[in-house]
Formats: C-alpha cells, sequence, structure tokens
C-alpha cells in the first residue's frame, strides 16, 4: 500500500511570490501566492472532531485544492509548542520542537492553492506571538477560524480538560476561580481558562493585520449532529462538505462525572516525580479517552443553576462584540447563548451535584474497569499479536515505499529534528516534505 500522499515524482512546482491582497474575493491566477487558513481552536470546540476528519480526508481535500501540510495532525501540535515557546522536559523522549514552526510554515507556503493548519492551543498565543505567526506565512493571504461554543457547555468540558491534563482541583473550587478572574485584568491573565476562551481578545490579537472578512468564526452547533459542524467549517474553508468520511473520526469523548472523579482523586496519589510526558501518554491517552471516556449511561457533568445567569451574560456580551467587529460568522450566532433560566435545569439533562460528593460504590466500579483495562493493555505490550505480512505489491510501489522509508524514517526524522535550530536543516525538512508529497501535483 502506498504511504498517504506519496506519488512518484512528475511536473514542477507551481511558483509563488506575488504580493498579498488585502481583500477576499478577488479573482486567484495561476501563480499567486496560496491562501492559507489557521484554525487556532478554542479548545474543547470539536477540534479533536474536525481535525481526525480533515486527516481521514486528507486525498479529497486535496483533490479540491486544499494541502494539509506536514504528515500528522502531530506535526501541527509539535509546530504549535515552538511558535509558543512551550517548555520542553529534559526527560521527555520526544525529540525537541524547535524549530517546528517555521517548518510548518514553509510547507504550507508551498501549497499551490490553500493551506490549512489546525492546533487549538494556537488560541493561546500572545499578540506578539500572533503577529510572528502570520508574519511568517506572507507572502500568503492568510485567514484564521475560530471555532466558539456557549459558555453553559463549555466550562464542565474545560474543567474536565484540566482533570485529564493532571489537574487535581475540584469543580466547584475550579469554577469560582473562573468565574472569579473574568472581571480582574491580572488575573484574567493568569487563567489558562481565559488565556483560551476569551474570544475577543483572541480574535483581536490574531487579526491585527488582516481585513475582517478574512477572520471567520464557526459556532458550534447545540445538541446537533456532528456532520453539521463539519459543513460549517467546510464552509469556512470555502468547500463542498460533501463526500467526506466522517465514520472515523473520532470526538474528544467527555467523561462520565465517577469517571472524572476517579480521576481527579487519582491525580492526587499520583507521585509527583511521574513525569508529565508519561501521565500524557499513559493516563490521559490511554486511561482517560480509551478505557473512561464514552462510557454509556453515566451521568454528565452540568453548569450549577446559580451560575446559568452569569453564563449567560457572558454568552451575550460575545454575541454582541462579534456583531460589531463584522467577522465572517458561519452558523447562527444564537447558538452561543445558553437556554434561559427555566426551573431547575436547563439545556441537556445533567447534574449539577458536585462530583467530590458522589458514591466510593461508583468510584469503586470505575477503578476496578480502569485497572483491568491496564492490565489487559500491559499484557498486549508484552505479547503482542503477530501482525499479517504485507504483499510485496509491484516494483512501483516497493520503490515508493522505500523511498518513503529512507527519508522519512523514524531515525532520520528524529536526526533532523534534533539539528532544527539550524535553518539549513529547517530547509532540508521541507524539501524531504515536498519530495514525498509533492504539493504542487495536488491541484491536478
Amino acid at each position: 500500500m502506498t504511504p498517504p500522499g506519496l506519488e512518484i515524482p512528475a511536473g514542477q512546482e507551481i511558483p509563488g511570490g506575488l504580493e498579498i491582497r488585502e481583500k477576499s474575493g478577488q479573482k486567484r491566477s495561476p501563480l499567486s501566492c496560496p491562501r492559507i487558513y489557521l484554525h487556532i481552536g478554542e479548545p474543547k470546540t470539536g477540534t479533536t472532531f474536525l481535525q481526525d476528519a480533515m486527516w481521514h480526508n486528507r486525498s479529497r481535500m486535496a483533490a479540491q485544492g486544499v494541502l494539509l501540510p506536514g504528515y500528522s495532525h502531530q506535526d501541527h501540535a509539535r509546530a504549535s509548542r515552538d511558535l509558543r515557546g512551550a517548555p520542553r522536559a529534559a526527560r521527555d523522549p520526544a525529540a525537541p520542537w524547535i524549530g517546528d514552526w517555521d517548518v510548518l510554515a514553509r510547507q504550507a507556503r508551498h501549497a499551490p492553492e490553500t493551506a490549512v493548519i489546525s492546533n487549538e492551543l494556537l488560541a493561546a498565543c500572545d499578540a506578539r506571538q500572533a503577529s510572528q505567526a502570520v508574519r511568517s506565512l506572507l507572502p500568503a493571504e492568510v485567514h484564521i477560524i475560530l471555532t466558539v461554543r456557549d459558555f453553559a457547555t463549555l466550562l464542565p468540558a474545560e474543567w474536565q480538560e484540566r482533570i485529564k491534563c493532571r489537574d487535581t482541583v475540584q469543580w466547584e473550587e475550579w469554577l469560582d476561580r473562573v468565574v472569579g478572574a473574568e472581571p480582574d485584568a491580572g488575573r484574567r491573565h493568569r487563567s489558562w481558562f481565559w488565556n483560551v476562551h476569551d474570544t475577543l481578545a483572541i480574535l483581536d490579537a490574531w487579526s491585527q493585520h488582516l481585513p475582517p472578512d478574512h477572520v471567520h468564526v464557526v459556532t458550534i452547533p447545540q445538541h446537533a449532529r456532528a456532520d453539521l459542524l463539519w459543513e460549517r467549517f467546510m464552509t469556512a474553508l470555502g468547500l463542498d462538505p460533501g463526500g467526506a468520511d466522517l465514520a472515523p473520526a473520532r470526538s474528544n469523548a467527555s467523561l462520565g462525572i465517577p469517571e472524572t472523579e476517579f480521576l481527579r482523586r487519582m491525580n492526587e496519589a499520583l507521585p509527583a516525580d511521574v513525569p508529565d510526558w508519561f501521565y500524557t501518554r499513559n493516563i490521559k491517552r490511554v486511561l482517560a479517552h480509551e478505557v473512561l471516556a464514552g462510557q454509556p449511561g453515566q451521568p454528565r457533568l452540568a453548569l450549577p443553576v446559580s451560575r446559568q445567569a452569569w453564563a449567560r451574560e457572558q454568552a451575550e456580551t460575545l454575541v454582541a462584540g462579534l456583531r460589531d467587529a463584522k467577522y465572517h460568522v458561519v452558523g447562527d450566532p444564537d447558538d452561543l447563548l445558553p437556554p434561559r433560566l427555566t426551573g431547575h435545569r436547563t439545556g441537556p439533562a445533567g447534574h449539577h451535584a458536585d462530583p467530590a460528593s458522589w458514591s466510593a460504590e461508583l468510584l469503586l466500579d470505575t477503578a476496578v474497569r480502569a485497572a483491568a483495562a491496564f492490565a489487559d493493555r500491559q499484557y498486549r505490550q508484552l505479547r503482542p499479536a503477530p501482525r499479517p505480512r504485507p504483499r510485496l505489491g509491484a516494483p512501483r510501489q516497493l520503490a515508493v515505499r522505500l523511498v518513503w522509508r529512507t527519508l522519512n524514517g523514524r531515525r532520520l526524522t528524529r536526526a533532523l529534528r534534533q539539528a532544527s535550530h539550524r535553518p539549513a536543516v529547517r530547509r532540508l525538512r521541507v524539501a524531504i516534505w515536498c519530495a514525498l508529497t509533492h504539493p504542487a501535483r495536488h491541484h491536478t
């Protein structure tokens, strides 16, 4: 089987280099600069689903003239860390990400027509980092896409994400911190939640050098099918959403209340010398996402009644700001408004009780299932099932595989990443990517 995106070399790349346009809607010539969309988040707004859907439909998007730089969504995540200056632990087995943003930006600029970069943590960039990102893509026509969700469902999802990232704070305490930081500029700046969910501030930071119609805000439909979000996102890209295979795309499934509380208490008991990279790879990805997520019939957390009015007030301010800014909004701005308080519940069925009050019996059941799943995973790691031998294929396919494994093998890739602080090495990585993926041919 030919690796995705790999083709036998033929033809030449379409050159770029014309001046950037300040207005959208103008007719594009075959030699014009590419259009690059930066999907910058926000977190917990369907970004995992959208990223999986794009990578699973990479060939179909390429046929419509849209290129995904890099080899997987992990390349976008690594580039985001580099741009934001995220620290890397000395013992982290992952290769350094210094220089990865420059590599990804250069790859995007090779797109004959359109490229998409997507990572939800780009929302955490400050104004300087956002400006640096936009400048690094010039002379391309740069667009920003921000996916946004209503506060009433966002808050429980974001607290749960903090627990999946090793936090130990209880739900009510965390919520008090978020609400308390909102009116205070200093505390708001130090709050991770507001760094990635202060929508108007994020848009302002990223749109400093862009016309309003190059900024696209996609609202997340409430209680709607996932393919509607895909349709809205493709509309922002100017693509036909039909025909895509969305079945393999996974969503970042939420945890039930007992599962979240179990994980929070486990975080409290976990020794401090367990490194964060180990936690991310084994606890978050395996325990949280594969074992605990999506358990049927488990109650989901809902915003307390006492905070519903505050959440709606925040949403109304956001909707008014979006309308005044004249950004391109895809979807209904009213999707961002939580339902008005009626009785004791609003929105979908959910539990307002503090997770810490849930019974030990429920937590014990969750712990037993988690222990059994971990034991099964440990056994399969020690005794992996034999893999079927791949078919040899035609000589042309064998040659393609050999080229791919030579230029994109683990050893060479890691060695190049270790040396990517050097501009010449970054240029070499881009040249290898171009040789393997042939971006200039995707438009045909």
